[in-house]
């Protein structure tokens, strides 16, 4: 696996960078999957929470991949399913330190703490899907 460093791949299709909305209240993680999407060349709306993601929904800013949370003050499926509510056709990719029911996933689910390349790998793989 090659490092974040030795990647070349340009994230950017039509000339426009991916946009990458990531929700997760845990500023530490949110802080490291930022940095590591930025360095990818990914352009990361940071969200902290529930009024951040829905701010952002709401925008004009278009987003191509939802990554969250599901262990949040508020349950990242239930954000999720209002996210695909404002944006139907929004792709999305959930983390996760903790065990929950497969079943309840409508996309990929990565476990933390998920080394840095991993989640940018996943980042690409869902995108391009």
């Amino acid at each position: 696996m090659a490092s974040l460093e030795d990647q070349t791949l340009d994230p950017a299709v039509g000339g426009r960078p991916k946009n990458i909305l990531l929700v997760d209240d845990d500023d530490g993680y949110r802080y490291a999957a930022q940095r590591a999407l930025e360095t990818a060349g990914f352009t990361v709306i940071a969200a902290r929470g529930f009024n951040d993601a829905l701010e952002a929904l709401d925008s004009l800013e278009p987003i191509d991949l939802l990554v969250i949370d599901i262990v949040m003050q508020v349950n990242g499926f239930a954000l999720a399913r209002m996210a695909r509510y404002r944006r139907p056709e929004l792709k999305t990719l959930y983390i996760t330190a903790f065990d929950v029911p497969a079943d309840e996933a409508v996309g990929k689910l990565i476990r933390k703490p998920a080394l840095m390349d991993e989640l940018v790998e996943e980042v690409r793989a869902a995108i391009e899907n």
